[in-house]
């Protein structure tokens, strides 16, 4: 079926559903709704049969919806209306919640529905809650009601009479309703607040005598101090004191001063910079494993003859400190007597590659992107020369660029089904480094890999596993991934086969270095990269500059208009999709 998306942005959840509708042999194409675009010429230029919104701030336009039928997602069960679904979801506590697939009408969120799918809501904030159960929920109902549609028997149901206590129009939730009183709000509903609006719009509040929006929030079980008070740094966040407790914010936002350029979240610590006074540094030892309530970006605990090394940094992004400091704690992890070591997140973000926005606040901008791209593939290198134990990439959600290259770095790659991958760097003006030119073929063929950092388009995770780029996938529900990885990776290591596996790990690297050394792939990509960051003139500075201050492009990018189909290979075994098999190849070279 000729399927056009429509949306306001190119974002993780319409990136999943392109992905997904493409996996099924539907034809789709996308056109982002900018405001100066013709929608309705433009719909009429694609004729598709059906038009799907999986994210539409704006109305669809009448001519477009009488004349053709536009399924349009919306975050909240049926009845529920409104801007700030998930918001006023988190905001009040509700434990519940769902997707809706509604069909455009006069009225927004107010259209006959075709699917309605339930979801849980665990205590995460927006932006995991919408990449995690809501996107599940999502891709779940847009695919019914495709499904519904291409039969041309169901009838959508109205939704009057639907509305609950929960699920009822609502305003949009403004800063009056998120404002913390750190006097009188809990710690709980701290955190709450601080939830409900990550990763936008942030809670606005008063800081050190400015105004900042807060973005991310994390319980401390310890510190304690006057409500309001700066306790402690750790890792580039900042601990503040509620009446109850404290919470680690790990990213600040200046308020825009009207005339000046929009601002941008930053590490906390970054952010704040000569205004932060004299505080002590809360580091915690990767080991032993802290047991208390609190919050670290990187942790490591093990289990049996397995380590576990986890790290979750905001928005996916690594910069300079943050690739040195997990280098270091791979380092230490690899001192430990384990024989498989399980690299990546428990729910959100795997990696999305180097971090934009702090190279964007350097004084020197070249010289922070070439720094961050070699801490990054510092630590790239090192998992491609660990030969004393096997390494497995958890992919617990999207990753993007360089972090999936971390991620083929491994041995294997276990990726959630929920997880999408884009593995490219061409849109934002790079050749791209990583040790790609090595893994990116030697996992897919050096015509597979040409084609996907060619096309730039996102790749689902049944597609990956297709396609090589990934070894397993995980069928199941972001909070179960990590048990299920457990599992899976304690088996690993009992497998008889394993301590061979080992073996032949040194064997094969030492004849790569004596044929095509892992330095000559990096000395290549650096080299291209350099140029580029040394060129004032390069598209990278520019795209990089767009990115970072989230300005809308003139027109929908050509790669996303032309309707296409996904192009992978056979299609895998249920073993292979569910993870009964317990590897889908045999041992990778060179890690």
């Amino acid at each position: 079926m000729h399927i056009l998306i429509l949306a306001s942005a190119f974002n993780s959840l319409t990136q999943r559903v392109h992905a997904e509708l493409r996996d099924r042999g539907h034809a789709v194409a996308v056109e982002l709704a900018l405001p100066d675009s013709r929608l309705a010429e433009t719909v009429r230029r694609h004729a598709p049969r059906l038009v799907v919104a999986p994210m539409l701030k704006t109305a669809i336009p009448e001519e477009v919806w009488t004349a053709h039928t536009c399924l349009v997602v919306h975050p909240g069960p049926v009845g529920d209306r409104g801007p700030s679904s998930l918001d006023w979801a988190i905001h009040e506590g509700v434990d519940q919640w769902g997707v809706t697939v509604l069909q455009a009408d006069g009225e927004m969120d107010a259209g006959d529905v075709w699917a309605s799918v339930p979801c849980r809501v665990p205590p995460v904030s927006k932006s995991e809650l919408y990449r995690g159960e809501i996107a599940d929920a999502a891709l779940e109902a847009v695919l019914l009601a495709v499904e519904r549609f291409a039969g041309s028997t169901y009838v959508p149901r109205e939704q009057d009479g639907a509305q609950t206590a929960e699920a009822r129009p609502r305003p949009y939730l403004d800063q009056s309703v998120r404002r913390i009183d750190w006097a009188e709000d809990s710690t709980h509903d701290v955190l709450r607040k601080l939830r409900a609006a990550d990763s936008q719009p942030g809670v606005l509040d008063v800081l050190l005598g400015r105004e900042w929006y807060l973005h991310g929030g994390h319980p401390e079980r310890v510190l304690r101090g006057r409500p309001g008070e700066l306790l402690a740094t750790r890792a580039g966040a900042v601990c503040r004191a509620t009446k109850d407790g404290a919470v680690w914010i790990p990213e600040l936002r200046p308020r825009r001063v009207p005339g000046q350029p929009p601002t941008y979240k930053l590490p906390a610590v970054r952010a704040l910079g000569d205004l932060l006074p004299p505080l002590p540094d809360q580091a915690l030892p990767l080991l032993p494993e802290v047991r208390h309530r609190t919050w670290a970006d990187i942790r490591y605990r093990e289990d049996g003859n397995v380590g576990f090394l986890s790290f979750s940094f905001p928005g996916g992004a690594m910069s300079t400190e943050q690739c040195r400091r997990l280098l270091d704690a791979y380092r230490e992890a690899c001192e430990r007597p384990t024989s498989v070591l399980v690299l990546g997140g428990e729910r959100d973000f795997f990696s999305n590659g180097i971090h934009l926005g702090v190279i964007e606040a350097a004084d020197d901008p070249a010289a922070e992107s070439w720094a961050n791209i070699n801490a990054i593939d510092d630590l790239v290198e090192a998992v491609l020369t660990t030969t004393d134990r096997l390494v497995v990439a958890a992919v617990a959600g999207n990753a993007a660029a360089g972090g999936v290259m971390l991620a083929l770095a491994a041995d294997e790659v276990w990726c959630r089904s929920g997880a999408v991958l884009n593995p490219h760097y061409r849109l934002m003006g790079l050749y791209g480094s990583e040790y790609w030119t090595h893994t990116l073929p030697r996992r897919v063929g050096a015509a597979t890999a040409e084609r996907l950092l060619d096309e730039a388009l996102p790749v689902s995770s049944a597609s990956a596993l297709r396609l090589g780029l990934v070894d397993r996938v995980v069928d199941c529900s972001p909070d179960e991934f990590a048990r299920e990885v457990g599992g899976l990776a304690a088996r690993l290591a009992s497998l008889p086969a394993t301590a061979s596996r080992i073996t032949a790990k040194k064997t094969e690297l030492d004849r790569l270095e004596s044929v095509t050394p892992l330095a000559g792939f990096r000395e290549h990509e650096l080299a291209r990269m350099r140029r580029t960051f040394d060129d004032p003139d390069a598209p990278y500075h520019s795209l990089r500059r767009a990115f970072v201050h989230k300005e809308r492009p003139a027109c929908t990018p050509p790669h996303l208009g032309p309707a296409q189909v996904a192009q992978t290979g056979p299609t895998p075994s249920a073993a292979d999709v569910t993870g009964t098999a317990l590897h889908g190849i045999s041992s990778r070279p060179n890690g």
